[in-house]
């Protein structure tokens, strides 16, 4: 075999590893870490005129991550529903609190993604558990489907009168130092604003239903929390039954608001499902109120309403 034929073969074999490679094909022992410092911050006025007493309106979408079939019934039936109201009541965004795809698998993300697609409000959601289970890269390539604009786990939503901080999880549902601290100089910076801060899981203890399960880090819970301009705190993770459960609350000055799950409920146990989500309601005059929704039913559920007064800027 001359020297020429050699090189040709070895040309060729790199050419052809080189066509097999897919970096949506990591799994959690090549995770790609959460990069805080390339995070980014949308600017939004809301879809509302000034004759209007609203100032925004939020639909907010909980867990899916189905399980043995990716198959996402009430997740679609619940982007429909919230294309429908639309129609009757401007809707600004929607949050996604993670948990989208189990175990962040491709054959999930793929069946999730044309009906995300279908939302016709702008899509923002944030990492979960599950989607740790593959890589951040793997996520930001879904997460572009769903909305061109996502180019980080974590960001910022600014508004002339509050913001929204969009916090992944650095591992698991658990935050590291790094992005702790991340949320922290962004709810600092934005003072006086209040922050609706949206987190995968809550910190442990805040849903005693499940107290051990949430974030641990202690700057987050030492720092973060104490912040005197973070107002909300929206979390899912826990996939509750809002019928059996505490699911709206104040602790000391922040309101806590769970998502419940769209395809199937945990806490407190299994054995009643209700897929539901819920819209986040700001007036202009700083009354909030979340009003819950179940899949089919156009009406809120209002013994699940939960709503409190925030102090906006002038």
């Amino acid at each position: 075999m001359n020297q020429y034929f050699k090189l040709a073969i070895i040309l060729l074999a790199i050419l052809l590893t080189g066509c097999n490679y897919n970096p949506n094909k990591g799994n959690a022992s090549n995770t790609v870490e959460v990069n805080h410092a390339e995070s980014s911050e949308f600017l939004i006025s809301g879809l509302h005129d000034e004759n209007d007493s609203i100032m925004l309106r939020i639909a907010i979408l909980g867990d899916a991550e189905p399980k043995p079939l990716a198959e996402f019934p009430n997740m679609a039936a619940a982007v429909n529903q919230i294309n429908e109201l639309g129609k009757l009541q401007s809707i600004d965004f929607v949050i996604g609190v993670g948990d989208i795809a189990h175990k962040g698998t491709e054959i999930q993300y793929e069946a999730a993604t044309p009906i995300l697609q279908n939302l016709e409000a702008p899509f923002y959601p944030i990492m979960g558990n599950e989607e740790h289970g593959s890589t951040v890269e793997r996520y930001l390539h879904y997460a572009q489907k769903w909305n061109s604009k996502i180019v980080s786990p974590s960001y910022v939503i600014m508004h002339e009168k509050l913001a929204f901080v969009f916090a992944s999880p650095d591992q698991g549902r658990d935050f590291e130092d790094s992005g702790a601290n991340w949320i922290l100089e962004q709810i600092t910076r934005l003072a006086p604003k209040p922050v609706v801060l949206i987190v995968h899981g809550a910190q442990q203890g805040v849903y005693p239903e499940n107290a051990e399960k949430g974030i641990s880090n202690e700057l987050f819970i030492q720092k973060v929390i104490s912040q005197t301009n973070l107002a909300v705190v929206i979390s899912g993770d826990l996939h509750m039954d809002m019928d059996r459960v505490n699911h709206s609350k104040q602790i000391e000055n922040v309101h806590y608001l769970h998502i419940p799950a769209l395809e199937r409920t945990k806490i407190p146990d299994e054995t009643n499902h209700t897929p539901m989500f819920r819209v986040m309601t700001i007036a202009k005059d700083g009354k909030v109120s979340f009003d819950t929704y179940a899949v089919g039913n156009l009406v809120p559920q209002e013994k699940l309403t939960y709503s409190f007064n925030l102090s906006l800027p002038e």
